[in-house]
């Protein structure tokens, strides 16, 4: 335990069975996890190994309770094991969970979401979002007959080989020129000639926009876009560039694909486009859309997804898992709570999410931390900097202090509060959290800021 804590928090700071189980686990697992999010990577000490949830909370494998503001990197939008979608989860599985066959559930569950989405279309439902991705940019490529595409420094589209450019941070002396920026893959084991059609620039830039689309406009089949960029933290688009996005992916006959993975079903029922009045082409879904269970859906113009359909020039996507009907069921089930009472729980996301913001940056200005709190309602980020606001991968790369972000998220750790302490992901609110989580966030905020000082 930190030795200034404050007693009325819990202490949360022993875990020796989480450091039993990671031991064992590095035996059979590679890193001992699934994924390096969750291993040594990012929590240097090892993971805080989460035993159950419920609500808003989780308990680790030593007994600890924790208010959780990760809630799965965003996919668990209701909290733990919400009741409904518990009871939705146990009549399924009695009555068959997955067939491979048309059901019922996927035809409930498209004509719930093509409701929500402005842009839709029509639905296409995948396993992940990276599986989303990968069929969007098809898609366009199919649909346009180009082969080039343009993707944003900073932002991650999932784990396809073409998208895994510049989607880490370095040092800023590694990113090259703004205007040409260097070509960082993000993974061994993909070939260069994998890139040849890929355009990348920074984003959030005007500028530099308008300077490549100019260059190479006639070339792309799509731009691809976090409409907010969530995979640095929560950076927003400046005033009136998204706008200018769609105005020159309309002039240069380039589709717009919308990557709405994280942000989809969190910010508005249409999520960012219909906040920010934007109609993509494309839109790509995930996380939240399946209430914790795996999922993605490609959604937009019908006229491009009827491409999926069988013919000899079609675009393919075959997959076992594809609407799988116990997903099905939660996705509609979900989808009925989101919208319930007027769509009621954005309100509530955006109003509880606000009130941690508003809390923290007041601890962060009377404890004279520098430290700004990006984003609003449902999702924002802490970012350990001089500057009045990160707007791109480069100002991340150059101005945040990343290390002091993972020394407060351990602090926090010790003080009931779960959350990763990779300070390119973000905190989320879901519909379970309450006053008294904010409450005990914010005090344990302030003690942590203490022991960083």
């Amino acid at each position: 335990m930190a030795k200034t804590q404050n007693s009325a928090l819990p202490d949360t700071s022993k875990r020796s069975q989480s450091r039993l189980w990671f031991e064992r686990a590095q035996k059979s697992l590679i890193e001992g996890v699934n994924s390096p999010s969750r291993g040594t990577t990012v929590f240097a000490s090892g993971p805080i190994v989460i035993d159950c949830g419920r609500g808003s909370r989780v308990w680790d494998l030593d007994g600890n309770e924790y208010v959780d503001f990760m809630m799965s990197f965003g996919a668990l939008i209701h909290g733990h094991a919400h009741p409904e979608i518990v009871s939705t989860v146990t009549k399924t599985m009695g009555e068959g969970s997955h067939f491979a066959s048309a059901t019922p559930a996927e035809l409930e569950a498209a004509e719930k979401f093509c409701a929500m989405v402005p842009s839709a279309g029509g639905v296409r439902f995948t396993n992940s979002g990276t599986e989303a991705t990968m069929l969007a940019l098809r898609l366009a490529r199919a649909h346009t007959g180009r082969t080039k595409f343009l993707k944003f420094e900073g932002h991650y589209h999932g784990w396809y080989d073409p998208y895994l450019l510049n989607a880490h941070s370095h040092p800023p002396d590694q990113l090259g020129p703004r205007e040409a920026p260097a070509r960082v893959a993000d993974s061994a084991g993909i070939p260069d000639s994998t890139f040849a059609d890929v355009v990348l620039a920074a984003w959030n830039d005007e500028a530099a926009l308008e300077h490549v689309m100019r260059a190479h406009g006639r070339e792309f089949a799509a731009v691809i876009t976090e409409p907010i960029m969530a995979n640095m933290g929560c950076i927003p688009p400046r005033d009136g560039y998204l706008q200018r996005l769609r105005e020159l992916t309309r002039e240069f006959g380039v589709l717009l694909i919308f990557d709405e993975v994280v942000t989809g079903f969190r910010y508005a029922p249409g999520g960012c486009q219909e906040m920010f009045g934007i109609d993509p082409d494309l839109s790509t879904f995930g996380k939240a859309l399946g209430a914790g269970f795996p999922i993605g859906a490609v959604a937009g113009e019908r006229g491009i997804l009827d491409r999926v359909r069988w013919a000899s020039n079609m675009v393919l996507h075959y997959g076992t898992f594809n609407g799988h009907r116990l997903t099905m069921k939660v996705v509609a089930a979900n989808l009925d709570l989101l919208s319930r009472n007027n769509n009621a729980a954005f309100r509530q996301l955006r109003e509880t999410g606000d009130r941690a913001i508003r809390g923290l940056r007041e601890i962060f200005a009377r404890n004279d931390v520098h430290a700004i709190v990006q984003g609003s309602g449902p999702m924002f980020q802490i970012y350990f900097t001089d500057k009045e606001a990160i707007h791109d991968y480069r100002d991340y790369c150059a101005f945040v202090d990343h290390p002091r972000y993972s020394r407060f998220v351990q602090a926090l750790s010790h003080r009931g509060v779960y959350m990763t302490p990779s300070n390119g992901l973000h905190w989320i609110i879901s519909t379970a959290h309450t006053e008294s989580d904010i409450a005990l966030l914010l005090e344990a905020a302030e003690d942590a800021c203490r022991e960083i000082l």
